[in-house]
């Protein structure tokens, strides 16, 4: 597999050399030279549409973008991805999250561990007693399970148990989590896989002050668990990363909040995808295409920072839960061979539900002096939020040509934008549009020679505080 820097591949050059060549070209030129240019620049993937036709590329950068995925030796890498070799190099280590919900195809333990998820789910939700679920966990222990309950969950109906989440070290976080709790009917559900996470201990000991009885963990350290005073303690394994581990027992709170049927919906959205990604050609292949689109623009076209708007209510989390899956695999600047990069790497990720966005930083996004290449998520069922979300990506790609109007009116246009459409929002989407941009995440990192998969960036922080604290 290539661990070469990008920067001497053939098809970078010639990248470099073709974006040049993109600098007068204007979007609405290419719209009106070639009419079928939305059909031909979209490809599908088991639930989502992928339309990129308003991208500032053309057939020639998508052709050299599949060469330099080829020189970079993307279907080797993918295949050492999806057979769970340890590609994590700095902690050697496998990234084998697929395995979580390849189904039949799953290893034992996976099998047995989700077996005993369902069955601790279904007592839970079953068990007239509990009325609220805390789940405390941080990052990737919280960011996926919060968003897959908050997305999915009816909360509201008779019967329906009250889930939330505590993340942070701040008393006040805990304290909104249990407003209206009485300890006798709630539950924590305790995620840290080594069981020494200071926030989450923090905020477990803070439970145990309040009154709190029951507990379960997701740990690899049983033993600590255990002495915790953990009822029920199911496995997290160091092959899946804190941010790729929705899939696992990580999301027993969401399981507890959806239902055990509709938590396997949520695996078989992102097997389609699994599927997709290891079969569908380079230039139809939508987490493939995403990846090299967003590599154009960071390393080519100058952008260097990428928004996601979700036009959905369900998805107003799908940014936060982004912004770590995208900057803590890809925010680095050392490659695989232990070299300082000369090129940049993951943009910053920001975003907001749309319409709300309109209202807030949309100005910058068409009238700003930066260029931000958007990702709209479209509903489709939903009229009035689709229309919105079409007609933001074509004011950013045509903008105004209409000399009678002052300077301060007019919009440049030319701003790249691409659109993911989901029919409807389901769990099974869900899963398939978190599987798509763990996808484009890992293939990114292929292009541009990082481990997408280790953190040692967090660290520092972390280690700094503790020295701190113990000085008082």
């Amino acid at each position: 597999m290539n661990t070469t820097s990008p920067t001497q591949c053939k098809a970078w050059a010639q990248l470099s050399t073709h974006a040049e060549s993109w600098q007068g070209v204007h979007l609405r030129e290419l719209f009106a030279n070639d009419v079928a240019r939305s059909v031909q620049f979209a490809a599908a993937a088991p639930g989502v549409r992928l339309d990129y036709s308003r991208q500032r590329a053309g057939a020639m950068t998508l052709r050299l973008l599949s060469h330099l995925a080829a020189e970079r030796g993307l279907p080797e890498w993918r295949e050492a991805l999806l057979s769970g070799k340890k590609i994590n190099s700095t902690e050697d280590r496998a990234a084998w999250h697929t395995a979580l919900r390849a189904g039949k195809d799953s290893p034992s333990e996976v099998k047995d561990a989700l077996s005993r998820m369902r069955a601790v789910a279904t007592k839970i939700r079953t068990e007239k007693s509990l009325k609220r679920i805390v789940n405390l966990g941080t990052g990737g222990s919280d960011l996926g399970p919060r968003l897959v309950a908050d997305a999915i969950a009816k909360g509201g109906e008779a019967g329906t148990l009250d889930v939330r989440f505590a993340a942070n070290v701040d008393p006040r976080d805990l304290e909104r989590a249990l407003e209206g709790a009485d300890p006798a009917s709630t539950l924590f559900i305790v995620v840290s896989k080594t069981f020494t996470t200071q926030e989450t201990m923090a905020n477990a000991e803070a439970a145990k002050r309040w009154g709190a009885k029951k507990f379960i963990a997701v740990s690899s350290n049983v033993d600590a668990a255990k002495k915790f005073g953990a009822d029920e303690i199911l496995p997290m394994w160091d092959w899946v990363g804190g941010r790729f581990s929705v899939w696992s027992a990580v999301g027993l709170a969401a399981m507890c909040a959806i239902g055990p049927e509709s938590f396997q919906d949520f695996l078989d959205g992102a097997k389609e995808i699994d599927r997709h990604f290891a079969e569908a050609p380079l230039e139809k292949n939508v987490p493939v295409l995403m990846a090299l689109l967003g590599v154009w623009n960071a390393n080519f076209l100058g952008a260097a920072t990428h928004a996601v708007l979700p036009y959905s209510n369900a998805l107003r989390l799908f940014p936060s839960y982004l912004q770590q899956l995208e900057m803590e695999s890809n925010g680095k600047r050392i490659d695989r061979e232990g070299r300082v990069v000369d090129y940049p790497t993951a943009p910053v990720l920001w975003g907001m539900e749309g319409t709300v966005s309109q209202h807030s930083f949309h100005q910058l996004l068409h009238q700003g002096t930066q260029m931000v290449p958007v990702d709209f998520i479209d509903i489709s069922s939903n009229e009035h939020l689709s229309a919105n979300a079409r007609a933001q990506a074509d004011a950013l790609a045509f903008g105004t040509d209409d000399p009678k109007l002052p300077p301060h009116k007019q919009y440049p246009g030319n701003r790249p934008s691409s659109i993911l459409t989901l029919e409807k929002l389901t769990v099974r989407n869900l899963g398939a549009l978190i599987a798509l941009y763990e996808h484009k995440v890992f293939v990114q990192g292929v292009i541009w020679n990082i481990n997408s998969f280790d953190q040692w960036g967090v660290e520092l922080g972390k280690e700094m505080a503790k020295k701190l604290l113990t000085r008082r």
